[in-house]
């Protein structure tokens, strides 16, 4: 038995999700930015109109869901296979950042969108869903209670991470790089601390958590 198609309307939202990121750099998380990701893709703008949601926050949405397509296109499990756990984290978080260069000031926009009270909600489930996906992609099966711990821990990690990357000038975004290595370090220790002195000892992960999101300077 063969996979059904998509339909025309479901094939347009996914080919405009990340086209809809980079537009909204220039026309805002709007109207326009759908009908400019339409033309530049060769989509009937009524199509695209009925593709994607009609609201600030739902287009930031699709847009996250195109990234998470692209990041397991661009990561496949046989490469990601041959990496360490530590490099497959490392990997996902900067690839996921390479994936939105395009679209980095429509991501500055984002998220004073999502800042917005009404909106924090939808925030962090967005964020916890990015989280799941790269945790996924490295191989994660655990349904426990590190299940949870692994996704705050990494939302708080790539969230840090994102808002260094948009304040990043440095060539290459070298000094995002060393960022997010530090910050991959600090959970490696907490890991293996949580292995050893945590069996005896609860780990405090909101301590841990607050450090992650405001590391000292």
């Amino acid at each position: 038995m063969t996979d059904l198609a998509p339909s025309p309307v479901a094939a347009a939202r996914l080919q405009l999700a990340l086209a809809i990121g980079e537009n909204a750099a220039f026309d805002g998380w709007t109207a326009r930015a759908v009908e400019a990701a339409a033309l530049s893709e060769g989509i009937e703008p009524a199509v695209a109109a009925l593709a994607v949601p009609d609201n600030a926050v739902g287009l930031i949405d699709l847009y996250g869901e195109g990234v998470d397509a692209a990041l397991a296109e661009r990561l496949p499990p046989e490469r990601l296979a041959a990496m360490k756990i530590r490099e497959r984290i490392r990997s996902l978080v900067w690839e996921r950042l390479q994936i939105q260069e395009p679209a980095r000031e429509a991501i500055r926009r984002a998220l004073a969108i999502l800042a917005m009270p009404q909106n924090l909600g939808k925030a962090a489930r967005f964020s916890w869903r990015s989280a799941d996906v790269m945790w996924r992609m490295a191989g994660d099966t655990a349904t426990d209670y590190n299940h949870y711990t692994k996704r705050g821990i990494l939302s708080a990690v790539y969230g840090s991470t994102l808002l260094a990357w948009l304040q990043d000038e440095s060539e290459g975004y070298a000094d995002t790089a060393a960022f997010l290595d530090r910050r991959i370090d600090e959970v490696m220790r907490f890991e293996k601390w949580k292995a050893g002195i945590g069996k005896t000892e609860r780990p405090s992960l909101t301590r841990f958590l607050g450090r992650l999101r405001y590391p000292p300077r």
